[in-house]
């Protein structure tokens, strides 16, 4: 063999693999969320909301995410009891905002992908949340009416 030839073999055997690193996700597939820490507040979830920063409470935007609750969630939660699922009375004090909006969005997703909600779904007993198919604007709304129950 010729040394152009045997470079030319070494070199296509380097570029096509032998790294350490992670092969990325097959398409059409959702890595499993593993949080930065052990702190469930540190995990955001899986969907659209990467970066979600609370200010101060907006009682308009509370007052309609009740009504949305009270339209799209409340035949399955109760907002200080659990019913068929929890209730979010102290929801923020348990889970970031990105994983509240998220699970709100991408109910199926997060019950097959993210650790805490898969443990949630299992310890708990609870039924899988279905989509009520919100956009961001209705679920922020929703978020900001958790932060409203006391």
């Amino acid at each position: 063999m010729t040394s152009f030839a045997c470079l030319a073999i070494v070199t296509i055997m380097v570029s096509c693999g032998g790294t350490s690193e992670q092969k990325p996700a097959a398409p059409g597939t959702v890595p499993a969320a593993k949080p930065a820490s052990d702190d469930p507040k540190a995990n955001k979830g899986i969907g659209p909301v990467k970066e979600l920063t609370l200010g101060e409470l907006d009682p308009a935007m509370a007052a309609e995410g009740e009504e949305i609750f009270k339209k799209m969630c409340s035949a399955c939660h109760k907002p200080a009891e659990k019913f068929i699922g929890p209730a979010p009375k102290g929801i923020l004090d348990r889970r970031s905002p990105e994983w509240i909006m998220n699970m709100i969005l991408n109910p199926e997703e997060m019950v097959k992908y993210d650790e805490i909600a898969k443990k949630l779904l299992i310890e708990a007993n609870l039924a899988p949340m279905a989509n009520q198919h919100l956009t961001q604007e209705q679920a922020r709304a929703v978020l900001e009416y958790f932060r409203t129950i006391k």
